[in-house]
């Protein structure tokens, strides 16, 4: 039976205050780790952006959108690690139709 493959949408929020070398190197992670989960279509970097209400103090952060196609088990593993991640605010991974 072949496996089931879906494309799913990431949006994440970094913090700002980390600095452009550090928010580069948590884009160039996520974008790997994606990769290797399935397969990475797309990255918009939407760049700095004011956040709706205050998360922990802060009122800006550093939105990223990804687009990517992988198996029903990769969504879970990449809330997993975004968990486990300092420095990342908000995120939010959802199937797409």
């Amino acid at each position: 039976m072949a496996e089931k493959t879906a494309v799913y949408e990431c949006v994440y929020i970094i913090n700002s205050a980390l600095g452009e070398d550090n928010i580069k190197a948590l884009v160039e992670k996520f974008s790997a780790l994606i990769g290797s989960l399935g397969t990475l279509d797309s990255v918009e970097e939407w760049g700095n952006r004011r956040l709706a209400y205050p998360i922990d103090d802060l009122t800006e952060g550093y939105y990223v959108l990804t687009t990517f196609t992988s198996g029903p088990e990769a969504p879970a593993e990449l809330e997993r690690v975004f968990k486990i991640t300092d420095g990342i605010l908000r995120f939010l991974v959802v199937h797409k139709q």
